[in-house]
C-alpha cells in the first residue's frame, strides 16, 4: 500500500515536519467517508463567517472551535470509523517511526461550519498536549498526525498553516510555545506569520505533520461552508511517553463498528494483541467472542490452533 506516497514525502516530512499530499484516497474511499460525516454532522454552515474579534492577535482558542470533534468510534458506517486506520497510512506512519508496529493514541473526526465558530488560532506546536515532556531529538521516539481532508478545502474552508521546522528556526524554538511572557508570544506570532504555508487541498488529501510543528487553525469564511477532517495520531508500539486517548474509556462507544469490520492489523493499532500473542487462549478468544459476537475471530483461533499444533 505504498503506492499513495513517495519516498520524497517522507523525506519532507522528516526535514520540515510536515508535507501536503494530495489525492491519498480514492474517490470510492473519499465518497463512502463524505457520507458518514454528512449523516453525522450535516452539510452546511452559515450564510457568512464570524467577523474578525481578535484585533492584532492571529486568533485565540475557544470551546467552539471543537464543537464538532468526535473520537472513533462513532455511529456511521465502518468507512469514517476504519479510515484513520487505512493501510496506507499504517505503512507512511511506519515508515516514518522507522518501526514495524505502531499504535494509534488519538483518532477523531472533525467537522467545520462557516459561521459556527471563529476557528483562527494561534501558532502552537501538539507535543504539550501529547507529551509531559518535551518533544525528543528523535523524530521516530516523537509520533505523527495525519490530517485527512475529505471535504474540498480551499483557503475559505478552513486549512491548516503550519511553519516548516527550517524556517520555524529563524523566528523560535520549539519550546517558544511554552512562553509565559505576552510580548514574546505576539512577536513570535507574528513573526511565523511570514513564513506560514497553507495545507488547502482537494477532498482525499493527507497532511502529515509531527508533534513539534507550528501550525494553526484558520477560518471558514465560504458561504454555507464547511470542512470535513479526521485527524489520526500514530506513535510506535510501547512508547509510554506519548499519549491522548486510553480507547477503554470509550467503552459505551459502538466499537463492534470497528471489531466486525477491522483486519487484525487495523486492531493491532488500537492495541488488541494480534494472532499468535501469548494473551490469546480458548477462555479469552470466548469472552472476547460473548463481548463482540460478529467479530470475525479466525485468524486469531487458526494462530491458536497452529500453536498447539
Amino acid at each position: 500500500m505504498t503506492d499513495r506516497f513517495e519516498p520524497e514525502h517522507l523525506d519532507a516530512w522528516r526535514r520540515d515536519g510536515g508535507v501536503s499530499i494530495h489525492n491519498f484516497f480514492t474517490p470510492e474511499e473519499v465518497t463512502a467517508v463524505q457520507a458518514d460525516f454528512a449523516a453525522v454532522f450535516g452539510k452546511e454552515g452559515a450564510d457568512e463567517g464570524l467577523d474578525k474579534k481578535h484585533a492584532g492577535m492571529v486568533g485565540r482558542f475557544h470551546p467552539t472551535q471543537f464543537k464538532g470533534v468526535a473520537p472513533v468510534p462513532i455511529a456511521c458506517s465502518p468507512a469514517l470509523n476504519l479510515i484513520g486506520v487505512h493501510p496506507a497510512l499504517i505503512a507512511f506512519a511506519k515508515q516514518a517511526l522507522n518501526t514495524d508496529k505502531v499504535h494509534v493514541y488519538q483518532c477523531q473526526a472533525w467537522a467545520k461550519f462557516t459561521g459556527e465558530s471563529d476557528y483562527d488560532q494561534p501558532f502552537h506546536c501538539d507535543y504539550v498536549n501529547h507529551t509531559l515532556t518535551t518533544p525528543s531529538e528523535d523524530a521516530a521516539a516523537n509520533s505523527i498526525t495525519i490530517l485527512c481532508y475529505f471535504s474540498d478545502v480551499t483557503e475559505a474552508h478552513g486549512p491548516a498553516h503550519f511553519v516548516t521546522r527550517p524556517d520555524s528556526l529563524k523566528v523560535t524554538t520549539p519550546d517558544g510555545t511554552l512562553t509565559r511572557d505576552p510580548e514574546t508570544f505576539t512577536a513570535i506570532q507574528q513573526g511565523l506569520l511570514d513564513y506560514e504555508r497553507s495545507t488547502a487541498a482537494p477532498a482525499g488529501s493527507v497532511f502529515p505533520y509531527a508533534i513539534d510543528v507550528w501550525h494553526r487553525g484558520t477560518n471558514l469564511t465560504a458561504p454555507k461552508g464547511h470542512r470535513y477532517a479526521l485527524m489520526t495520531c500514530f506513535k510506535t508500539a510501547g512508547n509510554e511517553a506519548v499519549g491522548f486517548h486510553a480507547w477503554a474509556f470509550h467503552h459505551t462507544q459502538p466499537w463492534s463498528v470497528i471489531f466486525d469490520h477491522a483486519t487484525p492489523e487495523q486492531l493491532e493499532c488500537f492495541g488488541v494483541q494480534p494472532p499468535g500473542h501469548p494473551f490469546w487462549t480458548e477462555e479469552t478468544l470466548r469472552r472476547a467472542q460473548t463481548r463482540y459476537p460478529g467479530w470475525d475471530l479466525s485468524p486469531w483461533r487458526n494462530a491458536l490452533t497452529a500453536k498447539a499444533a
